[in-house]
């Protein structure tokens, strides 16, 4: 089933006005922070490539995030980074929902529910409903998809341009076969995340 708004009509059709889309990117990455976005889309709103980030080229990514963002769109998003060193000090699944309760705390107008990719976030404080997959099922979703992704991955690229050695524009910090070859060569940088090194793994905390 094609991403829409029918998540978000249901929603104002028992009474909730304003749906906002929650998701993350960066959750699984050896390095960086993990980025959350909130996002408030009009009720008519509609757009033939808007999907799950990952779905999407980083060109097509781009293009969208320049649409969702532009003066006049009329869509209110909010972001929240929160960083590695508070990744390692709390662990990623408290820190992805750390993220993305700030990101909708920061929204310019509070929603009355929330649409939050994966499983439940608890406590939050809007109401809310978890969609798994729901980064391919809503718009509201897959428009916060594409602004986190954008945002971090933009992170990364000026992460790069600071410990050029590691290569973090090319893989974002993932932990590709490159990207193990240069923490073996060159050993973890400042903006690593120690619980998620290798030899660390059991730490690890997936949704």
């Amino acid at each position: 089933m094609r991403c829409s708004l029918r998540h978000e009509r249901a929603l104002r059709q028992s009474g909730a006005g304003i749906i906002a889309g929650i998701d993350e990117a960066g959750r699984g990455p050896l390095a960086g922070p993990v980025v959350a976005a909130a996002v408030i889309l009009p009720e008519r709103f509609r757009h033939k490539k808007l999907t799950d980030s990952k779905k999407l080229s980083p060109e097509v990514r781009e293009e969208i995030y320049a649409e969702l963002t532009a003066e006049g769109a009329c869509v209110f998003w909010a972001v929240s980074v929160v960083s590695h060193e508070v990744i390692d000090r709390i662990n990623i699944l408290q820190a992805t929902h750390q993220a993305m309760r700030e990101a909708v705390a920061a929204l310019p107008h509070a929603p009355h529910h929330a649409l939050i990719d994966g499983r439940p976030v608890k406590p939050f404080p809007v109401p809310a409903t978890a969609l798994v997959k729901g980064d391919a099922a809503s718009f509201s979703i897959a428009a916060a998809s594409v602004i986190a992704k954008v945002t971090r991955d933009r992170i990364m690229v000026e992460m790069d341009a600071l410990y050029p050695e590691y290569d973090f524009a090319r893989h974002k910090g993932y932990g590709t076969a490159e990207h193990l070859d240069k923490l073996r060569l060159y050993g973890p940088s400042p903006i690593h995340r120690r619980s998620f090194l290798p030899g660390n793994q059991a730490q690890l905390e997936l949704l």
